[in-house]
């Protein structure tokens, strides 16, 4: 009964700072007509969730208290990636709502960001982490072998999602750099980890979420469980994204139908037309 009445104080407070932000970045999208301020809290507001749901379990439960470190690890370096893009710099709008804006009416997309932009989205980073309310609801199910598992192969998807983002921040880097000397634009990543999977980064983001949601599944005894609706949900959001961005790529550069063709969309995997890559190492200084 104590741990049903703590996991419904900690909800209850979560929704709370989830119907705040909700607020908070809808009226100022409305305000400055910039609509990425969900992007830049979407690195902060998980953690807080998770250490809110830690803290109701007195920060003695090693599920919870492991769960709130990896999600602090997580906020930490996907708000270093988001910075130093620019991303909390006004101005720093993504360019897929720029993009978006042009294709759809005034009061379409005026809807389009209150409800998905500003509702579903912060609704969205409460539902990913949900996991640790369930873990809360079950503090009798010790940490074990299963958890160790998911820690792990947590922490390897997150180095995963470092290197990728890593090695497209350098073909960017570069790619600015050649295009101010007037040398030819390379257009797009398609080494590294980006010659297997046109979306790395997105792979081991959706993979670490459904880690989380294992965490829940381990603690409940019960694959399915709430705790992997917001994963779903994001695996969802994220194959939307690839096909909204792809069609911009596709406008943008003529060779991106080929690498389409060449490179799986997700999963990393060997090239499937090796011949469509050809030709694709990156010029002198991109070395990724």
């Amino acid at each position: 009964m104590m741990a049903d009445t703590g996991a419904s104080a900690a909800l209850l407070v979560c929704t709370g700072v989830c119907a705040a932000a909700t607020l908070s970045t809808w009226l100022l999208s409305v305000l400055t007509r910039e609509y990425s301020w969900v992007d830049r809290a979407w690195s902060l507001l998980p953690p807080v969730y998770l250490w809110v749901f830690a803290a109701a379990g007195g920060l003695a439960d090693t599920r919870l208290v492991v769960l709130a470190v990896l999600g602090k690890l997580w906020g930490v370096r996907l708000t270093l990636n988001f910075a130093r893009k620019g991303g909390y710099r006004p101005g720093g709008e993504d360019y897929r709502w720029v993009a978006l804006r042009r294709r759809m009416s005034r009061r379409g997309f005026a809807l389009f960001n209150l409800f998905f932009i500003s509702i579903y989205q912060n609704l969205l980073l409460l539902l990913l982490t949900l996991p640790a309310w369930v873990a809360l609801q079950h503090p009798g199910r010790p940490f074990g072998a299963g958890d160790v598992v998911l820690t792990v192969l947590f922490l390897a998807c997150l180095i995963g999602e470092s290197v990728a983002d890593q090695q497209q921040w350098n073909f960017q880097r570069a790619r600015l750099a050649r295009r101010a000397t007037g040398a030819a634009d390379p257009g797009f990543l398609r080494v590294g980890l980006f010659r297997f999977s046109r979306h790395p980064n997105y792979f081991f983001e959706i993979a670490q979420w459904w880690l989380v949601a294992g965490f829940g599944a381990v603690a409940a005894g019960d694959v399915l469980q709430l705790g992997s609706l917001g994963a779903l949900l994001l695996t969802l959001l994220f194959a939307g994204s690839i096909v909204f961005t792809e069609s911009i790529s596709m406008e943008r550069h003529p060779g991106y139908a080929d690498y389409r063709r060449a490179v799986w969309p997700l999963i990393p995997w060997a090239p499937k037309r090796r011949a469509a890559l050809a030709g694709t190492t990156p010029p002198t200084g991109e070395r990724l």
